[in-house]
């Protein structure tokens, strides 16, 4: 699943090719595609026809392009969330090359120097979804991600924790993270992956984070110190600006971003996917455990198991 250094290389990429650029025709070729916005796929349509493209931003794994007529916002914003395999991909729209297979809407961008763009989504399991949907303020009245200094985001994600590549957050935001992490019986790994707290990892970064911090994924967050804390946030924040320098992981030909280019990060993992291989730090096995109906990976020796909890 894309994680948030995927999500930011793609937000990056339509910053660059596609913003400020109006849509003159949209193509949903999957209407489940869509199955969020309200209205279905004809109203989808028609509220993306004529609309140019304002920014694009983006809060964890949500990425929204807030959307104005004329000189005017609109109040709204075309939100894509990627799911398991979702891509953005941009081309010229005079190339004659044929439409991806798993192409599931289509977006012709005409910009401000007269060139033509397509924007296309294309998913191949389908979990993710676009829609457009109400902006709507944010409640400490900051920008509401990155790419944008407006301080509104859209209603469906008004729930999601600001990430720790925030330019936003602050000091005193990670002070009250370190807090809000250290009243929390779950095991560590488990408060990572809490999008309501802070968005964006997921169980590849996670894993990274906790063996950089040489932290035992399944320590409670109560039972570790404040210094503890604040270096898996700082790791989280390390490996994940790494991964986005890097282009994001990849270990498939699923995740692209918007000029179909795969990332390179998976080639610097330290513990994700390296089950049975040596630790770089001290030489001991990585071991994989099982986790949510996933993977967790370890180093028995850096990251030790905390005492009373069985091997899973």
């Amino acid at each position: 699943m894309p994680e948030l250094p995927e999500v930011e290389t793609v937000r990056d990429g339509v910053a660059r090719h596609v913003v400020g650029g109006r849509v003159t025709d949209v193509q949903v070729f999957r209407d489940y595609s869509v199955r969020r916005h309200v209205g279905g796929p004809v109203d989808l349509a028609a509220r993306l026809d004529g609309a140019r493209l304002d920014a694009a931003v983006r809060r964890g794994k949500y990425l929204w392009v807030p959307l104005s007529t004329g000189t005017a916002p609109t109040g709204e914003a075309l939100l894509v969330h990627l799911g398991m395999s979702g891509q953005l991909l941009v081309s010229h729209a005079d190339d004659d090359a044929p439409a991806h297979r798993h192409l599931r809407v289509r977006m012709r961008v005409e910009m401000p120097d007269g060139a033509a763009r397509h924007l296309d989504f294309v998913d191949q399991r389908t979990f993710g979804h676009l829609a457009v949907e109400e902006l709507v303020p944010t409640p400490d009245g900051r920008p509401g991600g990155l790419g944008t200094d407006v301080a509104a985001l859209p209603r469906s994600v008004a729930h999601v924790g600001r990430d720790l590549l925030d330019l936003s957050l602050d000091d005193r935001d990670l002070a009250a993270l370190v807090a809000q992490v250290r009243r929390r019986a779950s095991g560590i790994k488990r408060i990572l992956l809490d999008q309501t707290l802070t968005s964006g990892v997921g169980n590849i970064y996670a894993d990274e984070a906790l063996w950089r911090a040489r932290v035992h994924p399944e320590r409670r967050g109560d039972a570790l110190r404040p210094v503890q804390v604040r270096s898996v946030l700082d790791s989280a924040r390390a490996v994940m600006t790494a991964a986005l320098r890097a282009g994001g992981t990849s270990f498939d030909s699923l995740y692209v971003n918007v000029n179909g280019e795969s990332g390179y990060f998976s080639r610097s993992l330290e513990a994700y996917g390296r089950a049975g291989q040596p630790c770089s730090r001290c030489g001991t096995p990585i071991e994989r455990m099982s986790f949510m109906n996933r993977s967790s990976h370890v180093c028995p020796r850096c990251q030790p198991r905390p005492r009373g909890v069985r091997p899973s």
